[in-house]
């Protein structure tokens, strides 16, 4: 069971990027997704979160309307397209998957998600 977050890069503020979230060994189509970042010297704070129906999602003040998550369950990916993208959004980007079976659930408690995969970097520099 693993998650593995893709994506990330260099890009200049104003800039857009859109990260991957793929899974090997189990189907991410039944399971809640977060996506979470950690910046130098800073805790880790969830970005967004989407139901494994799809049909519900949540932001963090910092990002609403400027990112968006989404999910692609015949890829098996979730995605987070993020755009006017700023400085202070360097950080390492995650992504965990929540094993309970329930459709519209999401939540944003790091500890209590089930499978967390390798990050990806997103540096936002001119």
């Amino acid at each position: 069971v693993q998650l593995q977050a893709s994506g990330g890069g260099l890009v200049q503020p104003g800039g857009s990027l859109r990260l991957s979230c793929a899974a090997s060994g189990f189907t991410l189509e039944y399971y809640a997704i977060g996506w979470f970042r950690q910046a130098p010297g800073k805790e880790r704070e969830g970005v967004a979160c989407i139901s494994s129906s799809g049909r519900r999602t949540d932001y963090a003040d910092p990002v609403k309307g400027r990112f968006t998550v989404s999910r692609d369950n015949a890829k098996n990916t979730v995605y987070l397209q993020m755009t006017s993208l700023k400085p202070e959004d360097t950080a390492v980007y995650y992504c965990a998957a929540d094993f309970t079976p329930r459709r519209e659930y999401i939540h944003w408690r790091w500890n209590d998600y089930d499978a967390k995969g390798q990050g990806t970097l997103v540096t936002v520099s001119s």
